[in-house]
């Protein structure tokens, strides 16, 4: 099994299936979270072979994507790496990371077990923090005809998967549902520490946003 010929068909499979895609769950998106998770990946001494397989296929088929159906991207992931030779078990722990590492409402505890699940999950969640996860996350709304803010609907805190999939929210609301919350959620010393400025920038913007609404500013 020839490692680093794998990541690299697996890479070359992934841009194939992602590029050009305009919610913000794009290449560049899943290219971003593979570099941070080998970043956090060297620092925490973890197998980087399953972090960067993990990185790599988080995204595959998002349930976001595939009518909530939160199984589909280990699915696609399992029969990917079938195809590619790769050790059964190193399959089946990629695939607990593919099956895991969303956010799935506020509410919702996280299935991550492993180091590297941890790893890539914390990748993942930078992402969407930061002056990144603001574009991605305004990009993600226009795509599904979310309004920008409208004070008449009111932020939640799911409780459940199935809440947090169907909700109908607006972009501005995800900050406060999801965004903002991530920073607390990070799994390990390092995803944390990167956090930090990510959470600060995103908390500086909502309150200029909401002061402009209000029209203080």
């Amino acid at each position: 099994m020839n490692k680093q010929s794998i990541i690299k068909n697996t890479e070359k499979f992934v841009k194939g299936k992602m590029s050009g895609e305009d919610s913000g769950h794009d290449w560049w998106h899943v290219y971003r979270v593979w570099k941070n998770a080998v970043h956090i990946g060297k620092k925490e001494k973890a197998d980087m072979f399953v972090v960067e397989l993990g990185a790599l296929l988080h995204d595959i088929a998002d349930f976001k994507f595939h009518n909530g159906d939160d199984k589909a991207g280990a699915r696609v992931s399992r029969k990917w790496l079938e195809s590619q030779k790769v050790d059964e078990q190193i399959i089946k722990h990629v695939c607990d990371i593919v099956n895991n590492v969303s956010f799935k409402g506020a509410g919702v505890k996280s299935g991550i077990k492993t180091k590297e699940g941890m790893i890539v999950q914390d990748a993942d969640r930078l992402d969407a923090l930061g002056a990144i996860g603001i574009a991605r996350t305004f990009a993600y709304g226009g795509s599904k005809g979310r309004e920008i803010y409208n004070p008449e609907i009111k932020v939640v805190k799911h409780k459940s998967f199935e809440e947090y999939k169907n909700a109908n929210s607006t972009s501005i609301n995800h900050f406060s549902e999801k965004l903002l919350l991530l920073k607390d959620l990070m799994n390990t010393k390092t995803g944390k520490k990167m956090a930090g400025e990510r959470h600060k920038f995103l908390k500086q913007y909502l309150d200029r946003f909401l002061s402009e609404w209000d029209g203080k500013l």
